[in-house]
């Protein structure tokens, strides 16, 4: 189920970082950067190199907090997936 939901949450960040393109696009490139290396993380084969990304969701989420509220709240939900996850 974690995956399903980690899944879900990916794409709902990607439709929400649109509106980041327009005003902030190093955030954005970041950002889909992170969601890159998040999908493969939970792909059939996972990267073991991709250590870390737990702590690039919370940068991510600090980074954002502020302006892009529903960013941070998706970014938070994936935050607690990876947690049960296990990632």
């Amino acid at each position: 189920m974690s995956r399903e939901n980690l899944v879900h949450d990916l794409e709902r960040l990607r439709s929400e970082i649109a509106e980041v393109a327009r005003n902030n696009p190093d955030a954005y490139r970041k950002l889909n950067e992170l969601i890159s290396d998040l999908e493969r993380q939970i792909s059939e084969t996972p990267d073991p190199n991709q250590a870390g990304l737990s702590t690039r969701v919370k940068d991510e989420l600090v980074r954002f907090e502020a302006a892009h509220p529903r960013a941070t709240a998706i970014l938070n939900d994936i935050l607690v997936t990876l947690g049960n996850m296990g990632i």
